[in-house]
């Protein structure tokens, strides 16, 4: 592999500008009518978790499991996104990828699981990954377009069908009112690019750029512990690529992209459902475009969608 630069040498800062989270009103395509399975509350606790090693901690709202040493999972399991967002520790400074929903508090989570500095660094943008960001002040970012206007915030108007009572299962958060719900604003200190490295001491942790399922999509390689974090690039159950800010073309290139990495990998880390899955779905799911573009996947019409089922995931895209 040939050498990249670290992040944690000195560098030129870029801030993205701190807007009001009421300045411009986004349509948040990706916050609207999500497909709501009427069962979903009922398959819970997904049977997987049972395998894992949860670690206790004081919150009713998230579920933390230890997946590798130095790598915890942060579930949110009430709410219908089931978001995962990942504490990776290193010997100096741990890193959050992604900050959740932002209904619970994530701070006080990371802050029982290490007393480490903390940077924060999406997977991307959407409103469920990026919750909690304004509790932070180290937050990198990629030089995006689409991630600058998402640090805008993102208004009640714009979220309320997340939290209609049908996307909820168990109690809310303590304090948490679902008719105030929006995105606070968020200030990206630093910029990152494809092939960077973020050292924590004692672990880095390669970006790899996978746009697609929105523009500032990434992923995290754990090189040297074999894992690898997919952010919405893939997990199990439906893949939602039909909202505007979707690119099938550039998703395609980077599902290939991470398929092609599958010899170096031994654990895939996805942000929803479940955070440990096979490589070899990252193969799995390239076939499956294939298919796709070859017009030889069969699909099913839902919400005025092309649903392609294949087992494991499935993938949503526009009709």
């Amino acid at each position: 592999m040939p050498s990249v630069p670290r992040v944690w040498i000195p560098v030129i800062c870029f801030v993205f500008p701190l807007l009001s989270a009421f300045a411009q009103p986004s349509s948040r395509p990706e916050a609207h009518a999500e497909p709501l399975t009427a069962e979903w509350c009922r398959n819970l606790p997904r049977p997987g978790y049972k395998q894992l090693e949860a670690v206790p901690v004081s919150s009713k709202w998230f579920e933390v499991y230890r997946i590798r040493p130095g790598v915890f999972a942060i579930y949110e399991p009430h709410q219908y996104e089931e978001v995962i967002s990942y504490l990776i520790t290193g010997s100096k400074r741990a890193l959050l990828f992604d900050t959740g929903l932002g209904m619970g508090d994530i701070r006080s989570v990371v802050r029982q699981l290490t007393p480490l500095p903390i940077t924060v660094l999406n997977s991307h943008t959407h409103f469920d990954h990026t919750g909690d960001n304004w509790q932070f002040d180290d937050i990198l970012g990629l030089e995006n377009e689409y991630s600058r206007r998402n640090a805008s915030g993102a208004r009640h108007e714009d979220l309320k069908d997340a939290v209609i009572p049908e996307r909820f299962c168990g109690n809310l958060p303590e304090n948490f009112k679902p008719e105030n719900y929006r995105i606070p604003p968020f200030k990206v200190s630093r910029t990152v690019k494809d092939g960077d490295l973020v050292d924590l001491g004692g672990r880095q942790l390669q970006i790899v750029a996978t746009p697609g399922h929105t523009p500032d999509s990434l992923s995290l390689f754990d090189k040297q512990n074999r894992l690898l974090f997919t952010g919405d690039t893939y997990y199990a159950g439906p893949i939602f690529l039909y909202v505007p800010e979707t690119s099938v073309a550039e998703y395609t290139k980077s599902v290939e992209k991470l398929a092609a990495m599958v010899p170096q990998i031994d654990l895939v880390l996805p942000s929803h459902n479940f955070p440990a899955e096979s490589p070899q779905e990252l193969i799995r799911l390239s076939n499956a475009l294939r298919q796709v573009a070859a017009g030889k996947a069969k699909y099913s019409k839902e919400d005025g969608r092309r649903k392609y089922d294949f087992g494991s995931f499935s993938l949503l895209m526009a009709d």
